[in-house]
């Protein structure tokens, strides 16, 4: 075998040069686009390199084999100490197993930082070996003929739980990374979570005595809503002597989590969503006329002091202060909110308890829609002699590691890293590769367990197995002062528990989108639509411009490039 030290120092100095060779390699007889290859024929040498290693999809290679990672960093990873992003157990891990040299060429904070360190690894030719981006760089390196056929590394080397987990999203997920019938890249996986859901302070909520979803259907309306927001204004629970009722940020980003999902979903409005027409004309979520009720009521809300007077400029900080501070006590987010937010409340706030609702549309329903099913992309550079590896790494990371029931045994620090809660970046390849219908598996399994229905060996994952372990901790002390554990019961048992009530009761109403990349009016006029429409929403909300000035945006919105984009995915969608 090889010494891991020694290797870490021969790549850091060979790291230029190796880059610089990159570019070259691509020019190689053996690396083909797709569109060269009609066959289907895998022309990649490192794709059919499982004659090494007999296609095991953990399979060691005979000699040490080199990988280069662009990496996409977080501010706190949770690393132990004198561990770093290219020094950890995760990393060692995979070198170990399947015998890899692994070096980072870069690595940048998740955000502009790797974006810029992305451009210029394309600009210049010299991209790592292996390294996530977004959908739109995707398309970018798969036009510039940058990138690795990944088709029969896949199918390869795949586990059968990998691929029946890409399997669970019927096609749209692996489909968004397939260009010319040829796999470019192995995709992220966003099951659906939906809805944006309403938290509110229960601690509040019985200190006023208010009760809310007296029906059981785990929905409220927005008479409730409303209701709710003035006796906190009125009566302070908070004792903060300057409340606030509902808060959001400026962005108007239509986002999940502390911004106007819900509200303009119960009115049938999914801003900034494209949907396709029977006739096949495209349309964009934000021009309807329910967008245009829902401002309306936005409006209504500010101008009976419920909404933030200050709403437009409120940044995602200002309104955590809020929360921390106990001036508001009605945030919207997703089901998992409590595990990084809401626990902030927690930690300044003993007695802090939070219950969800949906909000409901006058028919009550749940107004849903599907969501991206892949987030980011791992890529591998064309000519890269073991693209293969990446598959490799997914079905150790995503496979192995959360199935295995011998993972403390096998891999204790690899086990101790997942104890810790170690960010995910700290993988070599941070990404998430999770079934359609992982989320509500798993909290059955859960809480079959937490009831005394299962053991705790018969858990799906390690994440699993830990969830059960917090539970039931906040169950024996719902007044414990231990943050981790009073968020994962929130956001399980509150979070979770109202997406599978939804379900159970049918409450879901469900649209799908369409996801078909970046087109050309987008990349120049993206940015100034969003800008429009932010700017012209926030004005109608707090009544600088009339809601009758909706009309007018929308044809503004279609003259500088709506009606383009829209042709242009119409093309796409057919």
């Amino acid at each position: 075998m090889w010494n891991k030290k020694l290797w870490k120092s021969a790549m850091a100095l060979a790291l230029a040069l190796t880059m610089a060779l990159s570019a070259a390699a691509c020019g190689k007889d053996g690396d083909k686009t797709p569109d060269s290859n009609p066959q289907g024929q895998q022309d990649n040498p490192g794709a059919l390199e499982g004659a090494q290693d007999n296609a095991d999809p953990f399979g060691a290679y005979e000699e040490t084999v080199t990988c280069t990672l662009g990496r996409r960093t977080q501010q706190n990873p949770k690393l132990p100490e004198g561990d770093s992003y290219e020094e950890n157990a995760y990393m060692s891990w995979v070198e170990d197993r399947f015998n890899v040299a692994l070096t980072n060429a870069f690595e940048s904070t998740d955000g502009e930082d790797y974006e810029r360190q992305v451009a210029l690894a394309i600009s210049s030719e010299e991209l790592p070996d292996m390294m996530t981006v977004d959908r739109a760089t995707l398309e970018e390196l798969v036009e510039n003929d940058m990138l690795a056929d990944l088709t029969t590394s896949y199918e390869n080397y795949a586990t059968d739980y990998i691929k029946d987990i890409y399997d669970s999203y019927e096609g749209r997920c692996l489909g968004s990374a397939t260009f010319d019938g040829r796999l470019m890249a192995l995709p992220t996986t966003s099951p659906d979570s939906a809805p944006s859901q309403v938290w509110i302070r229960q601690d509040w909520l019985d200190q006023l005595n208010i009760q809310l979803d007296t029906d059981g259907n785990s929905c409220i309306t927005r008479e409730e809503l409303e209701m709710t927001a003035k006796e906190f204004l009125a009566k302070d629970p908070g004792g903060n002597g300057n409340p606030v009722g509902i808060a959001f940020t400026y962005d108007m980003n239509a986002g999940d989590n502390l911004e106007m999902q819900a509200i303009s979903c119960s009115f049938g409005a999914f801003q900034k969503k494209w949907f396709q027409k029977e006739d096949g004309t495209v349309y964009n979520g934000s021009t309807t006329p329910q967008m245009k009720e829902a401002l309306a009521y936005m409006n209504k809300l500010f101008t009976e002091g419920i909404l933030d007077p200050q709403f437009g400029t409120r940044t995602w900080d200002d309104i955590t202060a809020l929360m921390t501070n106990g001036q508001t006590g009605i945030i919207f987010g997703v089901w998992h909110i409590p595990d990084w937010l809401l626990s902030n409340i927690k930690a300044m706030d003993p007695k802090a308890s939070f219950t969800s609702f949906a909000l409901e549309d006058g028919n009550g329903k749940v107004n849903v829609f599907h969501g991206d099913p892949a987030g980011n992309y791992v890529v591998v550079r064309k000519g890269y002699e073991h693209p293969e590896l990446a598959v490799k790494m997914i079905n150790l990371f995503h496979d192995e590691r959360v199935t295995s029931k011998t993972l403390e045994q096998d891999a204790p620090e690899v086990y101790k890293y997942e104890q810790l809660g170690v960010d995910g970046s700290v993988r070599p390849l941070p990404v998430e590769i999770n079934s359609n219908v992982s989320l509500l598996n798993d909290y059955s399994a859960i809480m079959k367990c937490v009831n005394g229905e299962a053991d705790l060996e018969e858990m799906p994952t390690l994440e699993a197995k830990n969830m059960v372990g917090h539970i039931q901790r906040y169950n024996e002390d719902p007044n414990t002062t231990d943050v981790i554990d009073w968020s994962r019961y929130h956001s399980r048992t509150k979070g979770i528990q109202l997406i599978q009530n939804l379900t159970d009761n049918g409450s879901f109403a469900w649209v799908s989108p369409l996801y078909l990349g970046t087109t050309e009016t987008m990349k120049s006029s993206g940015a100034n639509l969003d800008k429009l429409e932010a700017e012209t929403f926030i004005k109608m909300i707090i009544g600088e411009e009339p809601i009758d000035h909706f009309d007018s945006f929308v044809e503004q919105w279609n003259a500088q490039g709506g009606a383009a984009i829209c042709e242009e995915l119409a093309e796409k969608a057919q």
